[in-house]
């Protein structure tokens, strides 16, 4: 039997990033083996993350990640099962390890993006997620990026917390003004630039709701278009960055649209991540279970 040192624990702890009783466990089962070892430990980690990857991954973080030279930038969100991972440090360093990669590498999609080498890493991002899904013991995934590469114009960024990030380019202004119009969207959250970027369907719901409504109030026939019509101007208001009203307003008045006129200023795109947006959370009704179980008790 070959003596396990502690050297040896932590180097096979420093290629895995796994826990120290894990590595040695490894080390004793492999007789010493380093390479051995290390193998085993990426395949049990593989299996491990298969058997998390059916588990919902709502909560996690989004990063923002600017170049150097501020002419790339990179909006990314990874998600896990709890608060809990979402706040370990290991989880946000991977998290900002992954920005980089995408800011580097700028790959068309999640799953060209899983199979380079992460930042500041060896392994592949897919394989670095496993060996974390292994040491956290909880499902994570990279859900979606956002990369604004080689920019002729400036970016700007802006994070509420960890869970909401703006990603901005802009021309025109300075650095005050694109951090205002990121911290707007985030507020905000317009769903587009202007009025071409909503969704038709939208539009014509918003019509048709106008119409029942003012038809419901007894509004005659001819005037029932010319209300849907102010109705549908005002939603479009609401819902698109260039004419809602700026936060920041002194007089309260004063559009997103006419702030830029008066920097002599333009929004090329922005994109806005929230954490878990449009993923379905399991809600566990935990007084309803201990409910049903006396009951099967009882019967």
């Amino acid at each position: 039997m070959v003596d396990i040192t502690a050297s040896m624990v932590k180097e096979l702890r420093e290629a895995t990033g796994l826990g120290m009783m894990e590595c040695k466990k490894a080390l004793v089962e492999a007789n010493g083996d380093f390479k051995a070892a290390e193998e085993q430990m990426r395949i049990k980690s593989g299996a491990k993350a298969s058997k998390a990857s059916s588990r919902v991954t709502a909560e996690g973080i989004v990063v923002a990640y600017l170049t150097p030279d501020t002419k790339t930038g990179v909006l990314v969100e990874v998600n896990c099962e709890t608060d809990f991972v979402a706040k370990n440090d290991d989880f946000k360093a991977f998290a900002k390890n992954v920005a980089e990669t995408v800011a580097k590498h700028n790959p068309a999609d999640v799953a060209a993006l899983s199979e380079i080498a992460i930042s500041n890493g060896s392994a592949s991002v897919e394989e670095t997620r496993k060996t974390l899904v292994m040491k956290l013991g909880e499902n994570m995934s990279v859900r979606r990026f956002e990369c604004y590469a080689n920019v002729a114009g400036k970016l700007s960024s802006y994070l509420h917390g960890s869970k909401i990030g703006v990603l901005l380019e802009f021309t025109g202004g300075d650095e005050t003004l694109g951090r205002d119009l990121a911290m707007h969207i985030a507020a905000s959250k317009p769903k587009s630039l202007d009025a071409s970027g909503v969704n038709p369907d939208e539009i014509a719901t918003e019509r048709r709701i106008a119409i029942e409504k003012a038809r419901e109030g007894g509004k005659p026939d001819a005037m029932l278009e010319k209300i849907a019509e102010g109705s549908v101007q005002k939603f479009l208001k609401e819902v698109t960055l260039l004419g809602q009203v700026f936060v920041k307003a002194e007089d309260g008045k004063q559009t997103i649209e006419q702030l830029l006129k008066s920097k002599a200023a333009k929004v090329v795109a922005f994109k806005m991540f929230v954490v878990g947006e449009g993923i379905e959370k399991k809600v566990e009704d935990y007084a309803a279970e201990v409910a049903a179980a006396a009951a099967a008790a009882q019967g």
